[in-house]
């Protein structure tokens, strides 16, 4: 197991890669456990969980809504949960968030922690503090930022998972890449294989190196006011994707990725060699990198990005592989630039 260490301002969370959903009982505190979790992971493992209440919500972004926090309130309430109550979310990002903002929020904060069951999660969502829901349509317009106590990272749950969910994982996987280490965007395109095979080993290697990336990051701007801006490359224009299409995070995060190359290359930032080079790479993992999609409808969704200071939005680019840049563009020029293609 590896154990890799994020510390914020709320305090200090244990990323634990390799470790089991089995041996969660370990790691929780003596006293009441309340489980949150979804319908599909209770049935997959709920055999596995330790001794507790169980709460468990509806699958996907529909459920990361203020009515499921109201729901999940309700539930502790009925429960009697109280402050000395530990909170633990079993399942993916979606799971994780929720927990994560209901945890932070019942009673002003109860300690809480993850076991995250998805490659997204493990890679990403569970890791670094961020909790939130959306709020009509909007990604994450509504949350905290709040560090679990622990994340459990069991890549063996991995393996009853969709190949759709596994490509959500990698797109983010390929981001760390792009934005922080081109020799790991190397071993990435070498073991395209084996990713797709779900070898234990190079996942495990994978995910334990996009966490390092991630908590360097976090580790030095836990709250996005500089340095960890440059995690959301794709994602300005991929969160449009997701309100817009209703397509999958994994695929919009892909296809705003393969635009803010292009957009790098455009500015000059980024050859054209390269451009191809991550895209190549996101097709080999069966990620789209070009949509159909209305682009005066992703222009509308974009302007209300969490990332707008007034007339710009802090767009992230990149300065070659393995290096990404964070530019403050103009709402003007990111229309013209976009609407260029209708």
């Amino acid at each position: 197991m590896n154990e890799i260490n994020v510390t914020g301002q709320s305090g200090r969370s244990r990323i634990l890669i390799g470790e089991t959903l089995a041996r969660l009982g370990r790691y929780l505190p003596e006293g009441r456990t309340v489980i949150i979790t979804d319908e599909n992971v209770r049935q997959l493992y709920g055999s596995r969980f330790p001794e507790a209440e169980v709460i468990t919500i509806g699958l996907g972004e529909a459920h990361k809504t203020l009515e499921t926090l109201a729901l999940i309130y309700d539930r502790l309430i009925a429960a009697e949960a109280d402050r000395a109550t530990f909170i633990v979310g079993i399942g993916g990002g979606i799971v994780g968030d929720v927990t994560g903002f209901a945890a932070s929020t019942y009673m002003r904060g109860l300690r809480f922690g993850f076991v995250a069951s998805t490659l997204l999660a493990q890679v990403d969502a569970t890791v670094g503090g961020k909790n939130g829901v959306n709020f009509k349509g909007y990604k994450n317009m509504v949350g905290v930022f709040n560090q679990p106590e622990f994340v459990i990272i069991d890549i063996g749950l991995l393996k009853t998972l969709p190949a759709a969910e596994i490509a959500c994982g990698l797109a983010e996987i390929v981001k760390h890449a792009c934005i922080a280490d081109a020799a790991y965007l190397d071993d990435i395109e070498r073991h395209v294989a084996a990713i797709g095979a779900l070898d234990e080993t190079v996942l495990r290697r994978l995910v334990r190196r996009s966490v390092e990336i991630k908590a360097g990051v976090v580790n030095q701007d836990e709250r996005e006011a500089g340095e960890r801006r440059k995690l959301n490359f794709g994602h300005t224009l991929g969160h449009a994707f997701e309100k817009t299409l209703g397509i999958s995070h994994g695929a919009a995060v892909s296809a705003g990725m393969a635009m803010a190359a292009e957009l790098s290359v455009a500015r000059g930032l980024l050859t054209q060699a390269d451009k191809a080079r991550i895209i190549a790479l996101l097709q080999r993992l069966n990620l789209p990198t070009a949509l159909d999609f209305d682009r005066q409808a992703v222009f509308n969704a974009l302007q209300k990005d969490k990332k707008r200071q007034q007339t710009q939005i802090h767009f992230v680019l990149l300065q070659g592989l393995g290096r990404a840049v964070v530019q403050a563009i103009s709402i003007e020029e990111l229309g013209r630039w976009l609407l260029k293609g209708r």
